[in-house]
């Protein structure tokens, strides 16, 4: 197994304590600030330095069984051999910039019959202010699963799994209801961002706007 964006360790931890089949777990991330990563977690050089040495402490009861790889995904992909891997968990960088690296150059080291899965499943391209970069998980991955002519299952909790199947033939499934819209075109359109734009000058129109959400949603229930 590999996981791309480690941070803290807790989701390495996680699994390796509870699948003891895992025999080499490999964990890519560069723990080191990034020059044009405009993302809110690009922190200081020091403060990665703290969440590296609890991410390898959180671990060392697998020491064996991990390899730490302190680096970007392309600076280390090619010590994966190609179809190595059993599973593959991205959690880095949530850009178009970022999931396409990670999704185009994790691939290959995915078996035929293995799954890649992924955090971030949004259909929100603005995740953060508009002052970061959009976020891209979700339009990327859907294009990127048909590309390749993968199953693509939408999970809850803004997950998803890609299935490398035999036989290479693109499906969508949506195992929450909530991805009735694939494109991008409801996320740009004009009323939309001039509301986001509006949320982020005027904080408290976005409470308000929360605020009738809440009642109106007690309202369909009583």
């Amino acid at each position: 197994m590999a996981e791309v964006g480690v941070y803290e360790g807790d989701f390495a931890a996680f699994v390796l304590e509870r699948c003891d089949g895992i025999s080499k777990y490999y964990m890519i991330d560069p723990w080191r600030h990034l020059d044009g990563w405009n993302k809110p977690a690009n922190e200081n050089d020091p403060a990665f330095e703290r969440l590296f040495q609890v991410a390898k402490a959180r671990t060392e009861f697998a020491g064996t069984r991990r390899m730490i790889l302190r680096s970007k995904t392309t600076e280390v992909i090619d010590l994966i051999s190609d179809g190595e891997l059993d599973f593959a968990y991205i959690d880095g960088d949530h850009s178009l910039r970022g999931i396409a690296i990670d999704l185009i150059r994790m691939y290959p080291k995915v078996r035929t019959g293995g799954f890649l899965g992924r955090d971030d499943f949004s259909r929100t391209m603005l995740q953060h202010r508009t002052s970061f970069e959009p976020t891209l998980v979700f339009a990327f991955a859907v294009y990127f699963a048909e590309a390749v002519g993968a199953a693509l299952y939408a999970l809850p909790n803004l997950q998803f799994c890609l299935h490398k199947t035999p036989d290479p033939e693109f499906c969508f499934v949506d195992l929450t209801g909530q991805y009735n819209e694939l494109s991008l075109r409801s996320q740009l359109a004009p009323e939309k961002l001039l509301k986001i734009s509006l949320a982020e000058r005027f904080p408290v129109l976005r409470r308000i706007g929360r605020k009738t959400r809440e009642v109106t949603q007690h309202s369909r229930l009583v």
